[in-house]
């Protein structure tokens, strides 16, 4: 059976679906046997840059109405904590250019079995917005970056601001964040000048920097060739700082991780294209207006955001709808295969 097609149940799966994975309290377990414990919430579509391979420059955006409030998200949380979700990143989008996001955060917080809460930014607002965050129980942040050049910031974002976000990491090394990681999409024609400067920078300031190969989830046609590879980049900082060395990876994280020889700092590599990591996944996604999907690359979505504006109790249907959704993700994105299938929507209105 292809994975890259919604799973089509047999007799036997349809057995066990009924049999075990709709009992209340049953963990989020899908048919491949991976279990469920991260979930991604996009707060928001918006964003004030257009990275390229995001998002296309003419964008409209949705209706706010057509957003879950948060107390509509801390409710979807509250059922998934209850099948054993107990990590939650926030998304956009941009998240920050939500208003009081730190309320959600603390609303999030309060959660029983929520135990870690991350956040995913680009670091434009993080100077103003790092303090109150924190305080709300923040503590893990992920900041994209792909350049430390003001031009070749303007050609990937069409924005400037590079020198804001540089500013937003200050600050959050201030408050106290840790650890603080900074995201970078390895773009053959960039990455070649980047990735030396950045791991140079992230190593010099005690932050965890990840490469992410670059992806076919944006606005842009997708072009092969423009994947800088993660050998590549190791190959690189190994030539232009010192030699990196495996460590011990958690099996469950998305990226393979690594350690300069020396002692001075950590480099993670997302290699969704060249190594894939499907086999370990244990995510998925609430959209901003409401859709479950169950990979980054799903072409079918859940909503749920009906069953949240219900007057009545929809719990028990929430929870149905989140056991559904996982046990039907498919084995793998098959991103390198002749069968794969751009998703609709680009990555701002998934949730990075």
């Amino acid at each position: 059976m292809s994975a890259r097609f919604p799973l089509t149940l047999t007799t036997d799966r349809t057995a066990a679906w009924h049999s075990e994975f709709r009992a209340p309290g049953s963990a989020l377990i899908d048919s491949f046997g991976r279990r469920h414990n991260n979930l991604r919430v996009s707060v928001t579509d918006r964003c004030n840059l257009r990275c390229t391979y995001c998002m296309p420059e003419d964008v409209t955006f949705q209706n706010r109405s057509e957003l879950l409030t948060f107390e509509e998200i801390t409710a979807f949380v509250r059922v998934a904590a209850s099948l054993g979700v107990d990590k939650v990143r926030l998304t956009g989008g941009e998240p920050l250019v939500r208003k009081e996001l730190h309320e959600l955060v603390r609303m999030l917080s309060a959660v029983p079995g929520i135990k870690d809460i991350g956040l995913t930014t680009n670091g434009i607002l993080l100077e103003e917005q790092a303090g109150p965050l924190f305080d709300a129980g923040l503590r893990r942040l992920n900041v994209s970056l792909d350049t430390l050049d003001p031009v070749r910031f303007r050609t990937l974002t069409r924005r400037d601001g590079v020198e804001r976000v540089l500013a937003g990491l200050a600050a959050a090394k201030r408050v106290g964040f840790a650890p603080i990681k900074v995201n970078t999409v390895a773009i053959r024609g960039f990455a070649e000048y980047d990735v030396v400067p950045l791991a140079r920078y992230c190593r010099s300031h005690d932050f965890e920097l990840r490469f992410i190969e670059y992806m076919p989830i944006g606005a842009e046609e997708w072009e092969r060739d423009k994947v800088f590879f993660a050998q590549e980049i190791l190959d690189l900082i190994g030539r232009g700082i010192g030699e990196l060395v495996p460590t011990d990876n958690d099996p469950s994280a998305p990226a393979l991780e690594y350690r300069y020889r020396d002692g001075g700092g950590s480099v993670g590599l997302i290699a969704s294209v060249s190594r894939p990591f499907c086999q370990s996944c244990n995510r998925m996604r609430l959209t901003a207006d409401g859709k479950l999907r169950n990979c980054l690359f799903a072409l079918d979505e859940t909503d749920v955001k009906g069953l949240l504006r219900s007057p009545t109790n929809n719990e028990q249907a929430i929870a149905q709808a989140l056991r559904h959704s996982v046990w039907s993700k498919w084995e793998g994105h098959e991103i390198n295969a002749a069968t794969f299938v751009k998703p609709d929507r680009t990555m701002h209105a998934i949730g990075g």
